[in-house]
Order: C-alpha cells, then structure tokens, then sequence
C-alpha cells in the first residue's frame, strides 16, 4: 500500500487522542508503516502499541486525555470509583488521581496519577464509553455508586446516589439495577435509598 494512501486511511483515526496499533492494522496499516511514520515526525508513540498524531491539540472541552493513556498503560483495567463518578458528572471532586481497577491477582503498581484496587469481580457492571472518540473500560453507574459506598467514604457516596437519583431522562439510574448490584456485592443499600426518597 502506497504511503500516502496509508495517511488517508489514518485520517479516520488521527484526529483522536490516542489509537492503538490494533485500530491501525484493523484499517489495514502494517506496523512497519506506523514506524515509518514515527520516524519521519508525523506520529508520536507515546507507550507499545499506543500512538497520537504529533501536532495533536487538545480541545478545551477534553478533560481525559491523561486517562485514557493511563488505562491503555495499565493492562485489563477498568475506570472506577472516584474517576468514574467524575465521567458520570456524579461528584463535585476534581480527581488527584486515575482511579482504575484490575482483577485480583494481576499485578501492576500505583503510580504517580495511578490508583490500582484490585477488585474480584471485573464482570458485573463493566461497560464501555467514548471519550474524543477513544473508547475506554468502565463500570457503570449502578456499580460506581455501590463501588462508592464500600470503598469511599459515606459523604461521597450519599452525594453520588442524590445527583444519580436527581438526573432525569437517560442519566437516571436503574433502581432495580442498582438493587441487584448491592445483593451480588453484599452491601445493604436499602436505608440508604429510603433515606433520599422519603
């Protein structure tokens, strides 16, 4: 394939934040090529199998650039807790750090801007979002704001569920969902939710 036929095919996929070398080879655009590019200055790679067009801008309105490489660093991880509630607009905390989850008995490390939990259960409310176009592991509302409740303090749980139990239309959250989150994960989340809707 002829190289400036090869840009025009990465044109779909250079205006992201990042793209995996997969994402390149599923538009048909060997290594090799992704190399050659790097070399010549058009590509950056930024960590193995991870690349962003050199002369990338971030917009005002993307705030998660820094996530989405920290997940793409850290092998089978998931968005959760802290940083989830902020994706999800749940939270008024700015995040010090990309929380993400990895199965127990995986190892990575925290790392400066990295909190790792190792967590049992990767399944249950695992989904995926579009962030600029770059799709990213994470769970679902339902599990953030159970998830909250074990391992964050009351405060910011009780606030998640409220603005979770507020938001209309789409946003608003599955009850029962919810409910059978809590069970599987044996927390009571009943009080709590007479609590806010009584």
């Amino acid at each position: 394939m002829r190289l400036t036929a090869t840009l025009l095919i990465l044109t779909r996929i250079l205006e992201k934040p990042y793209f995996t070398s997969k994402e390149a080879r599923d538009l048909g655009v060997r290594p090799a090529i992704l190399s050659y590019y790097v070399s010549t200055g058009l590509l950056k790679r930024v960590r193995r199998g991870l690349y962003q067009k050199m002369d990338y801008q971030n917009s005002l309105s993307f705030r998660w650039d820094d996530l989405i490489e920290s997940v793409y660093s850290v092998k089978g991880s998931v968005v959760c807790l802290t940083s989830a509630l902020a994706i999800y607009d749940l939270t008024e905390e700015i995040p010090r750090q990309h929380w993400l989850a990895i199965r127990h008995g995986t190892s990575a490390k925290t790392t400066q801007g990295i909190k790792v939990l190792r967590y049992r259960n990767m399944k249950l409310g695992k989904t995926e979002i579009k962030l600029e176009g770059t799709k990213i592991p994470i769970f679902d509302r339902e599990r953030t704001i159970i998830d909250a409740f074990r391992l964050l303090s009351r405060e910011i749980a009780i606030k998640a569920l409220k603005m979770a139990i507020n938001e209309g239309g789409k946003n608003r959250i599955d009850l029962i969902k919810l409910q059978e989150y809590a069970k599987k994960l044996r927390f009571n989340i009943a009080p709590y939710l007479i609590s806010i809707m009584t």
